[in-house]
């Protein structure tokens, strides 16, 4: 039961994170991505995930209760069934926290490659070089013959 507790309040934290980024309640950045998700693709990108990521969580707690339930009916040693739920249970908490971390990799502006949580300068322009850099000379290729080629 901690667990779900402990879930919940991961996708709570995300959810103020994602509020706290855009300057309006979830519902409200929602509503402006159906409006218009050209707009700003890096926001309707994390509405996806985010959706993604309320799916696992109601899907982690649906196994957590299932396990509960089963526990609670047979108490003492783990049986096969039980065991094939705790399996489940585990295999929704990683498939939960996978979600969560897409979700806060979109939110992270200065993420390696996170060219969609931001919106900045043109993204199409590389930025220049820190130093300037000039090409290596190259010696010219000697030509070596080959045995068993006739040229």
């Amino acid at each position: 039961m901690s667990q779900s507790l402990e879930s919940d309040d991961v996708v709570g934290v995300i959810t103020q994170q994602i509020e706290s980024r855009y300057g309006m309640t979830l519902n409200e950045l929602r509503a402006s991505v159906t409006a218009a998700p050209a707009a700003d693709p890096g926001a309707a990108t994390l509405v996806r995930w985010y959706g993604h990521l309320t799916d696992a969580q109601d899907a982690l707690t649906r196994a957590e209760d299932t396990l509960v339930e089963e526990l609670g009916a047979a108490p003492g040693e783990l049986d096969d069934p039980a065991m094939a739920l705790a399996h489940q249970v585990n295999t929704a908490v990683s498939v939960r926290d996978g979600r969560a971390m897409v979700v806060r990799y979109l939110l992270d502006g200065n993420a390696p490659g996170n060219r969609t949580a931001w919106s900045g300068p043109s993204r199409t322009a590389a930025p220049a070089p820190a130093i300037q850099t000039t090409p290596l000379a190259r010696p010219a290729a000697t030509v070596v013959p080959v045995r068993g080629v006739v040229r």
